[in-house]
């Protein structure tokens, strides 16, 4: 991948021993939590083949996710479908990167963090990276966990609510997803404060708007 370990080497330059990569995942479904997982990867034996998850395929994802898992200091963390109708989705993303950080077994001494904002309730210093995912192996480790984590959560609501197809879109408002809003009205699992939630919503006589 492109950038590599540049923004985790001039890190240790600077004296931060403990270097974390957190990214989320889920801003753009209408249906699911966000997640966001954080990764301190070690200084050698690190995984051949991580890159951005989006630039990888679901099988790529789940071998690179083991492979992860087994050289590095990682958690993953979620925000809910109820705290993002509560606070909107920008910042229960920020949430739940701030878990991911808390959740880690050794505090690290800075966080890279994917974007162009550090969230503020941070509680170690971060560094945004705009497209840290394609940039950073540890920004692109995180993404690679948070996307596999997210997944798994929404093949297994997939079994409790058919129809929708969330096993294939991961909730994401693709044409048989918005079928199956159509056909079966939104589960307690759809966002009710993105927008073709609400409307649908709205449209339901019994729902106050």
């Amino acid at each position: 991948m492109k950038g590599g370990l540049q923004f985790e080497r001039a890190a240790w330059a600077e004296g931060a021993v403990l270097v974390a990569g957190v990214d989320e995942v889920g801003r753009g479904p209408l249906a699911g939590p966000v997640t966001a997982a954080a990764v301190i990867l070690p200084a050698r034996g690190i995984p051949r083949g991580i890159d951005d998850s989006k630039k990888l395929t679901a099988e790529a994802r789940e071998r690179l996710a083991v492979r992860i898992m087994a050289v590095a200091e990682f958690c993953v963390a979620h925000a809910s479908v109820a705290e993002i109708d509560e606070v909107n989705i920008y910042w229960a993303s920020h949430r739940a990167m701030c878990r991911a950080i808390a959740g880690l077994a050794r505090r690290p001494c800075l966080a890279l963090v994917d974007g162009n904002r550090v969230p503020r309730d941070l509680d170690v210093p971060g560094r945004a990276i705009i497209s840290g995912d394609a940039r950073s192996l540890s920004i692109a480790a995180a993404s690679i966990l948070a996307k596999v984590a997210r997944d798994r959560i929404m093949v297994d609501l997939a079994q409790q609510h058919p129809g929708y197809g969330w096993e294939r879109n991961a909730g994401y408002a693709t044409r048989t997803h918005c079928d199956g809003l159509e056909r079966y009205g939104p589960t307690p699992h759809h966002r009710r404060s993105f927008a073709r939630v609400h409307k649908m919503l709205c449209q339901d006589e019994f729902v106050s708007c």
